[in-house]
């Protein structure tokens, strides 16, 4: 009796994977560029609108009413790009999360610059998604016009790995990334064939950023060396309530979003977004402001300072401006102001409860606020253990991650679909 098999799948040999090199290569020190241009501009501008400039007016440089009308401000220059540069700088970005659908190149301009006038101004967004969209965008026009058999998602991929690569210092980021994302997707070869290209392309980018910034996710907190039952107890609790925590902020976001919505013009939304932000600055002082690795470095480098009740002051206030910022029509990422927030979370729990060794409160709440915002788990994993830069961290925040995903999963994101509904 004839029985008919299905064709076993066909293996990328070496034959086909080393063209790919080259292009990856190409993308990775493309994209770091990229991101490394956009991130000194920004840190420029940054120095002239809360340095320079109110130095020269006599100014205090985060005095409440500077951080009022730099904010405001902010809010108007952006919300002029969106309303008159071509392209609108690119999809409602509530919308938006890491990577996605290529948009039209004519969009990159008014998005990188939309995103690099929020980085300074101190809005409270990172600088991931736009970098990430414009990557793509360009990658993905210039790839298809010098290969164009070459497959449309193929280049994608290529710039997506190489920015988060460039973002984090560090290929490793990318690998969990795209290894989440491509799992029990349809595709020919092995896992490991088809990570080959983007890992290149991750690696090119890290080493490139490595090379000419030295970027660094280690908040100088003391080492873990070993962790007994209390730790792997207390990181449970933390990165439990933190998930929570951050959870808050996601069923937030539709309806602050759809306020914001209903202002309809971009002249409208962000000013008076950029206002609010002022606001809360002013409420929550300059470390709550900007996209928030600097702010953390500068939160965890004076433990023992804050009281428990500043401490939750500033992860409040964070999620409110991250909440605001997002709901408004700013382009930018959550992941940096996300760990701003759990650092926060974190230390706040560190303050009530001395015996908690402070990267097991600090790694364990950013892991928490990172798993209910992006519903990344292995970014939020990955940054929680780079915190701390150490190595016993990883296995408790393993633990850690378990109950604080039966928390999250399921629930709303702090992202939308195209119509405003929660993703799920």
């Amino acid at each position: 009796m004839a029985t008919d098999h299905a064709p076993p799948p066909v293996e990328a040999s070496a034959r086909l994977l080393l063209p790919q090199i080259l292009p990856a290569l190409l993308v990775g020190v493309g994209a770091s560029l990229l991101f490394l241009g956009i991130s000194a501009l920004a840190e420029e501008f940054q120095n002239v609108l809360w340095n320079d400039l109110p130095d020269a007016l006599g100014i205090g440089n985060y005095s409440s009413l500077w951080m009022i009308v730099m904010l405001t401000a902010t809010g108007i220059a952006v919300g002029l790009v969106v309303w008159k540069f071509p392209g609108h700088a690119g999809p409602d970005p509530s919308s938006e999360g890491l990577g996605g659908t290529p948009h039209a190149p004519g969009v990159v301009p008014g998005l990188l610059l939309a995103s690099t006038l929020a980085l300074a101004g101190g809005v409270s967004l990172g600088p991931e998604n736009p970098i990430i969209a414009s990557n793509i965008a360009l990658t993905y026009w210039l790839g298809r016009k010098a290969a164009p058999s070459m497959p449309g998602a193929a280049w994608v991929a290529l710039a997506s790995a190489a920015t988060i690569g460039a973002l984090f210092g560090t290929p490793v980021a990318a690998a969990l990334v795209l290894s989440e994302a491509l799992a029990g997707q349809p595709g020919r070869g092995s896992l490991w064939d088809r990570l080959f290209a983007p890992l290149v392309a991750a690696g090119t980018g890290a080493l490139t950023t490595q090379l000419l910034s030295q970027p660094s996710f280690d908040v100088g907190l003391p080492p873990l060396d070993d962790p007994g039952f209390g730790d792997i107890l207390a990181a449970l609790v933390i990165a439990s309530a933190a998930a929570l925590f951050g959870l808050a902020a996601c069923y937030l976001f539709p309806p602050v979003h759809a306020a914001f919505r209903r202002l309809r013009h971009p002249m409208v939304m962000l000013p008076l977004g950029g206002l609010t932000l002022g606001l809360l600055g002013a409420l929550g002082g300059h470390l709550t402001l900007f996209k928030g690795l600097a702010e953390t470095k500068e939160l965890t480098a004076s433990v023992g300072s804050w009281s428990s009740g500043e401490l939750m002051k500033l992860a409040v206030v964070k999620l409110l401006a991250l909440l605001v910022a997002a709901s408004c029509g700013f382009p930018g990422g959550r992941i940096f102001p996300a760990v701003f927030i759990g650092a926060s979370f974190g230390l706040c729990a560190q303050a009530l409860v001395p015996e908690i060794p402070p990267a097991v409160a600090v790694s364990s709440a950013v892991m928490g606020v990172l798993l209910a915002t992006t519903r990344q788990g292995w970014i939020s994993l990955f940054t929680g253990a780079v915190l701390a830069s150490s190595p016993t961290m990883l296995a408790v925040l393993c633990l850690a991650s378990l109950p604080a995903w039966l928390i999250v999963t399921g629930r709303p994101q702090l992202e939308l679909d195209h119509e405003g509904h929660s993703l799920r």
